[in-house]
């Protein structure tokens, strides 16, 4: 490489340094900030009791909801998941395991409440800011006996 270039690309990467460039995250840490995010968010509404503080912290500009018993939107997740709460106070919410690619991020709960304990799988999308835009779920009642000797978490 001639002098001159060897100046010139040292000169490029001064400039971006001083003017704030930054790499991008790699996917290890995308995936450890959105899981994180997740956590503290699913506490947050769950064991908390928090849904608009969670909501104000961790919920993007657009809230798509796929679970067919709650409406579509910020407003409806802030009110279908603050009526269920209202309506039963021993709901708690313990997160066994999570999964994170990407953008998405799996949760495994143990979801306790009135009606008894249930297997819970989420699965949340969250956007470039690390903001949950997108959420599906599916939920098992815990039977009281089963056909193995494997828990369901």
């Amino acid at each position: 490489m001639s002098r001159a270039k060897t100046i010139l690309a040292a000169s490029l990467i001064v400039t971006l340094v001083a003017i704030g460039f930054a790499l991008p995250a790699h996917a290890g840490e995308v995936e450890d900030r959105n899981t994180a995010n997740v956590v503290a968010f699913y506490d947050m509404v769950f064991n908390q009791r928090d849904v608009d503080g969670a909501i104000t912290k961790y919920i993007g500009d657009e809230y798509i909801q796929h679970n067919p018993f709650v409406a579509d939107g910020i407003d409806g997740f802030r009110e279908g998941i603050t009526g269920w709460l209202n309506s039963d106070a021993s709901i708690h919410a313990e997160i066994v395991r999570t999964v994170a690619e990407g953008n998405l991020v799996v949760t495994h709960v143990r979801s306790l409440s009135a009606e008894g304990e249930s297997a819970v799988m989420d699965i949340f999308r969250l956007d470039d800011a690390g903001k949950i835009i997108e959420h599906w779920d599916v939920a098992q009642p815990v039977p009281a006996e089963q056909a193995h000797d494997n828990t369901m978490f």
